[in-house]
């Protein structure tokens, strides 16, 4: 390459030194331009073969020595040449020895990794493969089992975390496509039959052969997700773009967050890691957004005013205990002018209290512990009737600040981060919304209804609450990742053909890649970092997407094998000086689904880093230009993980 180059540099001196020749004999002899147009042309003819001969002749000699060398060396006999590359004794070396073979590293990359080689990476033994690290129920037995911490997050130590890729069962199977993956799920992704005997009569899953399906039946839709919700639309308005974020406590198989997708509501669900076996894996199986998670004694992971509407249905929550410390957490993330809907324990308590095995009495103290808590936390009760219940968050606290006369407890919260929501312990007190100058005024900014909601300003960016970010800022963000996932439309076929559902994306910042996902059949899961300069989570909740802080130095909650495409961008020039990244690209391959897809942004140092420690992971890759052209130096790095599976026990085969 470098005899290449300097051939050419020769070629066009020596073109450039005849030009000049030219010109000189021209002005000395002031003859006929046309003459010596004509003399010079021949001599420039002459130098271009003569020249052009010469680098012809040493390509093919460059060829030769190259295929030669490549045949003959061995890779352990190459070394690094010193930039001296005379010999000890004073003699020169000549430089096309084995001994001085050059050094072409690269010598100002960062330390991004631990580990020095790159290395293929071992199977985890198959009783790891539904590994949940930081939910996994054996370390959590050690820990307090008081308001239920031990279902908390406990995530691995240092020492604790593995290097070993998470096996996919031996008879795995591509997800059934989406929409047909709400009602069916294959058996042997999920080889658990204990929710389709247990819950056999609320007609939660049931088992078909190879496969689940999912009737939309639950605790108390006996009829059914579907008419249960058209219950709740006689109530508060579903389908008019109004409500489009909810949150499901509790959400069993997520069959309420199902069957509102196709009202154009997108609900976030979880559940904990239990007894009931697999509730949330089935959930992401099924192709609907859903988390590990639980309501203990830590906030919940999503920013203040996030969700329009909250949901339990006998969800098991103790909502009245702890001096209402659960409902005032459900306060923190329901936007103003949201609501809160129950249904289950003690609603309707009249006709289902034997069924229930509880007095009466017992049953009715609660409600009116419930009704007393909401009261006091300004909640009004829109309706009641029959097996629902629904209350309402008031849109500003102007009358709420004057009823503190009455309600001494509980106080609004002072000199705090109502959006903070990692490893942030709950408080007994009223999350502050934003002041307003008039009781008609929705605290914080109204929203848009969707789908203009998607790309319309946040009211968070609007009134300036976040540094930095300006309105034409969030509009240039927009048009930017319109254009990039045009991008990616053409890199990734499947993107178009509805191989992706479950979709992750690492860095979210403003939620941009989701929004322009909208036209996909595709969710979005907005992670952003707990530790970022900019909190921006309440922006991509303000545009109707949904989201969760994460710190990727921890596992996510989820199950094995949960996303089809995961999309990180900056991910690792955030990271790679905080941790291994190493751990990061394996905690990718435990949540990605075998034969998904991962997009990364990096500068090129990154990626190759990046690429050399996928490779050992049986994932197939190719560094690609940026969108702009090649001198951007930024590049994409498009991986696929490859289908491979654990084999099954010698007793079992």
């Amino acid at each position: 390459m470098l005899k290449e180059w300097g051939l050419k540099c020769v070629f066009v001196c020596l073109v450039g030194l005849q030009e000049i020749r030219w010109n000189t004999e021209m002005a000395k002899d002031g003859g006929s331009p046309k003459f010596h147009q004509l003399e010079a042309k021949k001599k420039r003819l002459t130098w271009i073969l003569g020249v052009s001969g010469l680098c012809v002749m040493f390509y093919v000699l460059g060829a030769w020595q190259n295929s030669s060398s490549t045949l003959v060396d061995k890779p352990e006999s190459h070394n690094k040449a010193s930039c001296d590359v005379s010999s000890p004794s004073g003699s020169n070396v000549d430089p096309s020895s084995s001994a001085a073979t050059l050094d072409f590293d690269s010598h100002h990359q960062i330390q991004i990794n631990n580990t020095d080689t790159a290395v293929d990476f071992p199977a985890c033994d198959m009783a790891y493969s539904e590994y949940t690290p930081c939910q996994h129920p054996a370390r959590g037995r050690k820990f307090d089992r008081t308001m239920l911490k031990y279902r908390e997050r406990h995530c691995p130590t240092k020492e604790e975390q593995m290097l070993c890729l998470i096996p996919a069962p031996p008879k795995y199977k591509t997800p059934f496509k989406w929409p047909q993956s709400r009602d069916y799920a294959w058996y042997d992704n999920i080889p658990h039959k204990e929710l389709s005997i247990e819950k056999a009569v609320q007609n939660w899953i049931q088992v078909e052969g190879d496969r689940f399906r999912f009737p939309g039946g639950g605790t108390m839709f006996p009829r059914g997700a579907d008419a249960y919700i058209d219950d709740i639309n006689d109530l508060i308005p579903l389908t008019d773009g109004t409500i489009r974020t909810a949150i499901d406590t509790g959400c069993g198989v997520a069959s309420w967050g199902a069957y509102l997708l196709k009202r154009d509501i997108l609900a976030m669900s979880f559940a904990p890691r239990d007894t009931h076996e697999a509730q949330v894996w089935f959930a992401l199986e099924r192709g609907v957004p859903a988390m590990i998670g639980i309501m203990a004694s830590q906030r919940l992971p999503y920013p203040a005013r996030a969700f329009d509407m909250a949901h339990c249905s006998r969800c098991l929550i103790p909502w009245h205990q702890y001096d209402g410390l659960y409902l005032l957490e459900v306060d923190r993330v329901l936007r103003p002018g949201g609501y809160w809907i129950l249904s289950g324990p003690p609603i309707h308590w009249k006709k289902y209290w034997r069924g229930w095995e509880r007095t009466q009495e017992d049953l009715k103290q609660e409600q009116d512990a419930i009704e007393n808590v909401a009261t006091r936390l300004c909640w009004k009760k829109v309706i009641e009737k029959e097996d629902l219940s629904v209350w309402q968050k008031p849109i500003n606290h102007i009358e709420c600040i004057q009823s503190r006369k009455t309600y001494k407890t509980p106080h609004i919260c002072k000199s705090d981060n109502p959006d903070f929501g990692w490893y942030k312990d709950m408080e007994t007190c009223i999350t502050p919304l934003p002041e307003v100058s008039s009781s008609d005024e929705v605290a914080g900014g109204a929203l848009e209804k969707w789908p203009k909601r998607a790309f319309a300003v946040p009211p968070r960016i609007r009134s300036g609450s976040i540094p930095g970010i300006s309105e034409q800022k969030f509009k240039e963000d927009n048009d930017l990742w319109k254009d990039r996932v045009t991008h990616y439309k053409h890199i990734i076929s499947p993107l178009t053909q509805g191989r992706y559902r479950n979709v992750m994306d690492m860095n979210a910042y403003l939620g941009g890649f989701a929004a322009a996902m909208i036209k996909y059949p595709v969710w979005v899961m907005n992670v952003v970092p707990a530790n970022s300069n900019q909190d921006t989570l309440g922006v991509i909740y303000e545009r109707g997407l949904i989201g969760t802080y994460q710190d990727w130095c921890e596992a996510f909650s989820t199950y094995p094998r949960t996303y089809d495409l995961i999309h990180a961008s900056g991910v690792f020039s955030i990271y790679q000086d905080r941790c291994d990244i190493t751990y990061i690209l394996l905690e990718m391959d435990r949540i990605l689904r075998p034969e998904g897809t991962v997009i990364f942004r990096d500068s090129v140092e990154l990626l190759v880093k990046i690429q050399s420690i996928t490779n050992g992971m049986k994932w197939k890759s190719q560094i690609m230009d940026h969108e702009s052209g090649p001198f951007n130096p930024e590049k994409i790095l498009v991986a696929v993980k490859t289908y491979w599976t654990g084999e099954a026990p010698k007793k079992q085969q």
